[in-house]
């Protein structure tokens, strides 16, 4: 009995926002294990082009590229690059996300809203609208937009930012709705709490994690590679009839 290949990549494109650490680094290095050419991306260049070097120096296919998801321009420029250079994308992971303000929900400031809004839901909407439309052109993908527990249940202090990932988690249903006519499929990913600098304010205090811990079941916080095997699954073919799902990677929190 020869072994599956479901979750072959082989020369698959894809793009990985907010890559330069954490859970989206992680994510950018399976994929490019499993055999696609994997775009790392965040704002900055220089920690993408470490992540895109450690993927080579493995073996695997990388390209660095800067993208603000927040700015619209650069959605278009980074979409345009794509195009010319690989004619393609069969994969997208909207991973970047931005969470700066943690406090009561009556404290919030209009410009921590406004750059929430800007990144997680502008952002994810529109990266998803030019990655459909090459996907569209070529027969179709797999976009799979990072979400959160805070979706479902909102966050203590983490008010606008739960807000914004209940909408990523509706957002993900319209375009799995809307794309599957173009062989488009969209999910989503929620995890849990996971150890990331992203999540430092939680993991880092020891007062908040203790009392996160007695709500997960598992008893302990996620490492970023295990949200990656959940991406692969949902970027490859293992997940050809699946589509609008928002899967649970939380350590049993949401059970």
């Amino acid at each position: 009995m020869s072994k599956t290949q479901l979750f072959d990549l082989d020369g698959k494109i894809a793009f990985v926002s907010g890559a330069s650490r954490g859970i989206g680094e992680a994510i950018a290095k399976l994929l490019a294990q499993q055999g696609a050419h994997v775009i790392v991306s965040s704002r900055k260049v220089d920690g993408c082009q470490h992540v895109a070097d450690a993927i080579i120096a493995d073996g695997g296919k990388a390209t660095a590229v800067a993208c603000h998801i927040g700015e619209m321009e650069q959605i278009t420029q980074v979409f345009a690059g794509i195009r010319e250079q690989f004619g393609r994308l069969d994969i997208l992971v909207n991973n970047a996300a931005t969470n700066p303000q943690f406090c009561n929900v009556l404290d919030t400031d209009l410009g921590a809203f406004q750059k929430t809004v800007d990144v997680n839901i502008r952002g994810y909407f529109f990266m998803s609208v030019e990655a459909g439309k090459l996907m569209r052109e070529n027969g179709g993908g797999s976009i799979i937009n990072v979400a959160s527990i805070n979706g479902v249940s909102p966050g203590i202090f983490q008010g606008i930012y739960s807000v914004t990932k209940a909408a990523v988690i509706n957002m993900t249903k319209v375009f799995a709705k809307e794309c599957a006519q173009f062989g488009i499929r969209c999910n989503a990913l929620l995890p849990g709490l996971t150890d990331t600098r992203f999540a430092s304010a939680l993991v880092k205090n020891d007062a908040i994690l203790k009392t996160a811990l007695q709500q997960i079941p598992l008893k302990r916080v996620a490492d970023p590679s295990e949200m990656a095997g959940a991406v692969l699954y949902l970027a490859s073919d293992a997940s050809s009839y699946t589509t609008g799902v928002s899967l649970n990677v939380d350590g049993g929190f949401l059970s």
